[in-house]
């Protein structure tokens, strides 16, 4: 390769460091910003004697396999029974699920058809209109809860300030055999720590799909694209509430089972987190909502353009590679990428966990590149598809008084 003009060379380097600087900010950066941010803001505890009436509200889609533990997991949940309810939104099943919710004959649970297959998110609109409780948890058919989940969840609610409330993710992989399992474990603890530093300061801008609630009187009805976890809570902070979030509401959930799988799901969920924040161009603009909008930024919009960094970092890495340091950090990056591409024909996470973080990094990355085009062509996601196994096995894999008390340590 000829030797560089001088501008060139300045323009590459200048492009490569604000590319790599975008992305450590967004990965480590943010986070810590977060955790200095924190240390002005005390811990505030709720107590646990707020008990308001809860409606556990469970979209389902052709579960027959696994709605009846499911909704079994729900009713020896510890809280008040006379204060629970559990209703089931059946979004057109065509097997064997409505007449399992049927056949448990319980005055505490209910079944609410909706025709039509319209997705999850018409459904809870649907159903919320017809639940009695004052706090309504939404929640999937795949998820165990931890038995204190829900106590710990609506004792938020004490705070009139409070109009959502989002639980933790605990992922597994039972088998070990998932590629990308252990990445994503890893990243969602990640999330997790950066979600507990949110609420700490203000209010959180997304809550967690599997295991979220808000206050029946802050609900506001989605279109039947948004994904209702992130758009029903900036939904609440656009109202005037706060989002909090609380790490000892736990919910158990298996990882994807294939690689397949995993890119399936995080293209239909960045391409609903995508259009969820364009929705709500209010809430991007800093001068209105200072918090809000940096958050936003920092955590949802530079993340979906990592890629576009990576492409950056890619480019000018080659560019100049007849410097040592980036030839050797180009070296580098060809090596990650060996990595990911050997991972999808080779079990490497089988010999190392960690050997598998480089193919989960490319899963999530690949499916922004692909949701932003989605996006920019008018893609709607509206239905889903189960794509993890019952996971029920979880309640014994993690639901446990062990697991509740090393999260209490790790969010002291």
């Amino acid at each position: 390769m000829p030797p560089l003009t001088s501008a060139l060379s300045n323009f590459a380097e200048g492009l490569f460091w604000c590319s790599a600087g975008a992305i450590l900010y967004a990965y480590i950066g943010y986070p810590v910003l977060l955790v200095i941010c924190a240390l002005f803001f005390r811990r505030r505890k709720p107590a646990d004697d707020h008990t308001p009436p809860v409606t556990v509200l469970i979209a389902a889609y052709n579960e027959e396999a696994g709605i009846v533990r499911k909704v079994r997991n729900t009713l020896e949940l510890r809280y008040p029974q006379d204060r629970l309810e559990i209703v089931v939104v059946s979004d057109g099943s065509t097997d064997g699920t409505d007449d399992a919710v049927r056949r448990l004959d319980d005055p505490r649970v209910r079944l609410l058809r909706v025709e039509g297959r319209r997705g999850k998110t018409h459904a809870q609109n649907e159903a919320v209109e017809h639940c009695r409780g004052e706090i309504i948890v939404f929640s999937d058919a795949t998820t165990v809860y931890h038995p204190d989940s829900v106590r710990r969840l609506v004792r938020h609610y004490s705070d009139p300030r409070v109009g959502a409330v989002s639980g933790r993710y605990q992922y597994f992989d039972s088998s070990g055999r998932s590629p990308s399992g252990f990445g994503s474990i890893a990243f969602w603890n990640y999330e997790n720590v950066i979600k507990a530093l949110q609420s700490r300061i203000a209010t959180l801008t997304g809550c967690s799909g599997c295991i979220y609630s808000v206050r029946k009187s802050c609900y506001t009805p989605l279109p039947d694209d948004a994904c209702s976890d992130l758009v029903e809570a900036l939904a609440v902070v656009r109202n005037g509430y706060r989002v909090k979030f609380e790490p000892e509401a736990l919910a158990f959930e298996e990882t994807t089972a294939s690689t397949q799988e995993e890119f399936r799901m995080r293209v239909r969920v960045a391409t609903r987190g995508m259009r969820g924040v364009l929705s709500v161009p209010e809430l991007l603009k800093p001068w209105q909502h200072p918090w809000t909008a940096f958050q936003l930024f920092s955590h949802k919009v530079l993340r979906w353009l990592v890629p576009v960094f990576l492409f950056g970092i890619l480019v000018t890495s080659a560019v100049l590679s007849e410097r040592p340091a980036f030839r050797y950090l180009l070296t580098l990056e060809m090596l990650a990428c060996v990595l990911a591409l050997a991972s999808l024909v080779i079990p490497l996470h089988k010999r190392w966990k960690p050997l598998g973080l480089p193919l989960y990094f490319s899963i999530l990355n690949a499916a922004f590149v692909v949701s932003l085009f989605e996006v920019l062509r008018g893609r709607r996601y509206v239905t889903w598809e189960t794509v993890r196994a019952s996971g029920m096995a979880a309640a014994s894999h993690g639901a446990s008084e062990s697991t509740l008390a090393a999260s209490r340590r790790n969010h002291a």
